[in-house]
């Protein structure tokens, strides 16, 4: 089966991105592009594609941003996940966020280093109830016979957790990647788009173009 794509084609052209737009700090000019992402209306801003790799093979997934300052971009999972063997085996990682309304991604490259236990509680104690025993019936990408098995350990988990608050599990936190290279990206017309990239260097970020 072959399904032909080259028609499937727009231009973008909703606004352009020059040098004297960007902040000095990558963190800056993400928060401001984050918070225009949330006026849009975007569904889930916050969802970033985190891919990882091992000596075996390459994983790509979605996971989301729970927030971000200058030391990184955290989000949580649990630690014995397939995608946390990977990060273990090799700590190297890049984020991409597509937010196609405004013709815009953001692409970021770094590694992974865990948070403390005490900022996972902090994330973990502000869950709704039902996300944090899901966090326990799940023995996150483990072989499932079915989804009744896994909705029973749900129920399992309500009745042992029923009363008082829900631990933190040990084997559920989360991760900072910390960037070493941050990319902008704005769509132009004619497939000239704009692209700058902040590249970290002794300490300092440096701001060049890219070719589209």
């Amino acid at each position: 089966m072959k399904v032909d794509l080259i028609g499937l084609r727009r231009e973008f052209s909703q606004s352009g991105l020059n040098r004297t737009d960007l902040n000095n700090s990558p963190f800056c000019q993400f928060n401001l592009w984050f918070e225009q992402a949330q006026k849009a209306d975007i569904i889930e801003p916050s969802a970033m594609s985190l891919a990882t790799s091992d000596n075996n093979e390459i994983g790509i997934r979605t996971v989301l941003l729970k927030y971000f300052d200058m030391y990184g971009f955290v989000f949580f999972t649990n630690y014995n996940s397939k995608k946390s063997k990977q990060l273990q085996s090799n700590p190297n990682v890049a984020l991409l966020f597509p937010w196609l309304v405004l013709e815009r991604q953001v692409k970021i490259s770094g590694y992974v280093e865990k948070i403390s236990m005490l900022e996972s509680l902090k994330y973990f104690s502000s869950r709704p109830k039902a996300s944090q025993l899901g966090s326990w019936a799940s023995q996150q990408s483990s072989n499932l016979s079915s989804r009744k098995v896994l909705l029973s350990q749900f129920e399992l988990m309500k009745v042992k957790f029923s009363k008082g608050k829900v631990p933190l599990p040990d084997f559920w936190g989360g991760y900072r990647v910390v960037p070493l290279k941050i990319e902008f990206w704005q769509g132009r017309e004619n497939r000239l788009h704009d692209r700058f990239v902040y590249q970290l260097n002794k300490g300092k970020w440096r701001i060049e173009r890219l070719a589209p």
